[in-house]
């Protein structure tokens, strides 16, 4: 039987690639997002498009229910949809704050407590949860991203040991930069947070910088590439890394000090 996949966030980017290639490869997939429109074309494909708001609680319990009920099964879920609130703590609201742990943490963890049980029923399963290499390291600026990204970080590995007795595999996507949506929306939401007032110096170098590492960026492909990979090795890796700098950064944080991470990263912005 053909293994059945919901794919979050799968209206653009790496979503969207990656329901294409999971397509391609004979899959049965389900593409979900809070927009359907962009995804018509996924249609064409033999791609199952479904509408869903991570932070809609009705939202997700109709779609898994929908897949559920129609499938008989869901073998692999891929927690991809998110985005950056990016913005000086300070200056960040406190809802925008809860916002951006609703869609990046809250939504995950609902997601994996809809689709466990009926892993768990038929002992096999994987949850793949797309985080960042700013799940292992945080910057200026990001504080409410890096939050939700390294709460998603600890989700996985606290569920990794739980589901494991289970026959449920939890991995890990950790990208770098990769040319989608997410940069332009968090770097809007900066310029909205902080782009004036006492870090309007540090604003504008991110952004500056935001626009000479555009073009350096990866394609989405890169990470489609890597999930295929992640759901059909018979032993999958805890955690997979790819895209632009992901290497040399996730390299940095396990060899370097955190002043010497501080120090490195204010170069940068100074």
């Amino acid at each position: 039987m053909k293994k059945v996949v919901l794919i979050t966030g799968a209206s653009s980017g790496m979503g969207k690639e990656t329901a294409k290639l999971l397509a391609r490869n004979g899959f049965t997939v389900f593409a979900a997002a809070r927009r359907v429109d962009p995804m018509k074309e996924l249609e064409t494909l033999g791609i199952h498009t479904l509408q869903m708001d991570v932070t809609d609680d009705p939202s997700i319990v109709n779609g898994i229910g929908r897949i559920l009920t129609g499938e008989g099964q869901l073998d692999i879920l891929i927690n991809n949809a998110g985005f950056g609130q990016y913005g000086a703590v300070e200056e960040v609201s406190m809802a925008a704050a809860r916002y951006q742990m609703e869609v990046n943490v809250f939504g995950l963890a609902r997601l994996c407590q809809l689709v466990i049980p009926s892993m768990r029923q038929q002992r096999s399963g994987k949850i793949v949860n797309i985080t960042s290499i700013g799940g292992k390291i945080s910057t200026p600026m990001g504080g409410w991203y890096h939050a939700s990204k390294f709460a998603a970080e600890a989700l996985s590995d606290n569920m990794r040991m739980e589901l494991q007795q289970f026959g449920i595999d939890v991995i890990v996507i950790e990208p770098g930069g990769i040319k989608t949506e997410w940069s332009n929306i968090a770097m809007e939401n900066l310029a909205a947070s902080s782009g004036q007032g006492p870090y309007k110096k540090m604003v504008d170098k991110m952004l500056a910088m935001d626009q000479q590492f555009q073009h350096r960026y990866s394609d989405p492909a890169v990470i489609a590439s890597l999930i295929l990979k992640a759901i059909t090795v018979r032993r999958p890796k805890t955690r997979y890394h790819g895209g632009f700098m992901a290497t040399p950064v996730l390299t940095a944080r396990k060899l370097l000090g955190d002043r010497m991470i501080d120090k490195m990263m204010m170069s940068q912005l100074s």
